[in-house]
């Protein structure tokens, strides 16, 4: 079963047996006891079944066989160890001995290429995996040929990987793999046609309602912003939008002002941080008022977080692909947001990089519910979402003489 598949049999499991669960309570008393239990007993029944399914499916993950110990092997097994799911299990790595033992601590080396045959029947794989850095005269047709007519799913590393790890390895993929791929369906940067249409029709309604219901809240905000602090209450930073064209995001100013030069990472101005801003970053408070943006159509509700100005153009010349991000609106939470956090230095966006291209090529209204789901939980849960558990050195040329970082 696929990821996508089990996921919604989970959903579909999960909210019926959340409907039967309420009728089962909330069903009028009059002679109900046996509709009352019949309906808590489906229930019970559908999250067992669901349940066991788990169960059943982590017992049975796919057997993957690796074919090739490149550099990239590397980075597929670091992804199937870091998998939550447990869906796969890599048992064996064909390749010259020197070259797999650079992977070895991954999985055992099994053979070379011109054995594949003897290996593919000895160890059973379910799914091959293609990760040879140079296949001229390296691979071995015939035997993935025969393979693959014995149910053997023969498959590219490079959405082996992305399917896996939730992200796109930039570093190592041509363009002609992005040009070839399918994906990139959901763009919006002409602005037209019916997903464009319906989903700004939406986000509207929603931003509205949310500013009129949340308005108390957002008053209250502003009053302790303003009795805990000296400053405006919001806060207001140049980010590049859709199309490369920038637009002034509106928060909740959660930091004191600054007193000398500084860099626009977090980290760098944890200090600043106001008692009231603490909390208000703590739940993500201090982003509500970009309702405000998404009502002006500058972002979505979902997509890559919007970066300052001033890092545009260096992004644009070190992180590989970047000019993809301008396809779309960004959002108030995100793909990137929920899986990797906040970034501090270059490498740590190109990391978040991956994760955005990720989500601007499988963009859906499905992957963007799981991401608001996902967002809730992490609000909910994980203490430390609004700090940055990162504590890698700076990179060098973040530090503009004479810039002065703004409020936040």
């Amino acid at each position: 079963m696929s990821n996508s598949r089990s996921v919604s049999a989970g959903a579909t499991c999960v909210s019926a047996s959340a409907l039967l669960f309420s009728a089962g309570i909330w069903y009028p008393l009059e002679g109900s006891d046996v509709m009352r239990w019949a309906a808590l007993g489906a229930a019970a029944v559908l999250l067992a079944v669901w349940s066991v399914a788990l169960v059943v499916r982590r017992a049975q993950a796919e057997r993957v066989l690796l074919l090739g110990g490149s550099p990239f092997a590397d980075k597929v097994c670091d992804a199937v160890a870091n998998a939550a799911d447990n869906r796969y299990k890599i048992v064996g790595i064909v390749d010259d001995a020197p070259t797999a033992e650079r992977v070895s601590g991954h999985a055992p080396w099994v053979g070379t290429a011109d054995q594949l045959e003897a290996i593919v029947e000895r160890i059973q794989p379910t799914r091959i995996v293609l990760t040879l850095a140079d296949r001229r005269g390296r691979l071995p047709e015939r035997a993935l040929l025969q393979a693959r007519l014995r149910g053997v799913r023969v498959e590219e590393a490079m959405s082996f990987y992305e399917r896996v790890s939730g992200k796109l390895a930039i570093e190592s993929l041509p363009a002609s793999a992005l040009i070839l791929s399918g994906g990139f369906r959901r763009l919006e940067i002409n602005r037209r046609g019916f997903w464009w249409r319906s989903s700004r029709a939406v986000e509207c309604l929603i931003a509205s309602v949310g500013l009129v219901v949340l308005s108390p809240m957002l008053g209250l905000c502003a009053l302790l912003i303003k009795l805990d602090s000296r400053g405006a209450v919001f806060f207001v930073q140049p980010r590049v939008g859709c199309a490369g064209l920038p637009f002034g995001l509106i928060k909740f100013r959660t930091m004191h002002e600054a007193t000398g030069e500084r860099t626009e990472w977090i980290r760098d101005n944890a200090d600043r941080v106001t008692r009231v801003g603490q909390w208000l970053r703590r739940f993500r408070i201090d982003e509500l008022p970009q309702l405000i943006n998404v009502l002006r159509g500058h972002m979505s509700f979902v997509g890559p977080r919007p970066h300052p100005v001033t890092n545009y153009q260096l992004f644009l010349k070190q992180i590989p692909y970047y000019y993809l991000r301008e396809m779309v609106r960004p959002g108030i939470t995100g793909w990137a947001q929920v899986k990797y956090g906040y970034a501090n230095n270059l490498e740590e966006e190109i990391e978040k990089m991956r994760f955005d291209i990720y989500y601007i090529k499988h963009r859906s209204l499905w992957l963007d519910m799981r991401i608001v789901v996902e967002t809730a939980l992490v609000l909910m849960f994980d203490r430390q979402s609004h700090q940055m558990p990162r504590t890698s050195k700076p990179t060098e040329g973040w530090r503009r003489p004479g810039r002065v970082a703004p409020l936040g």
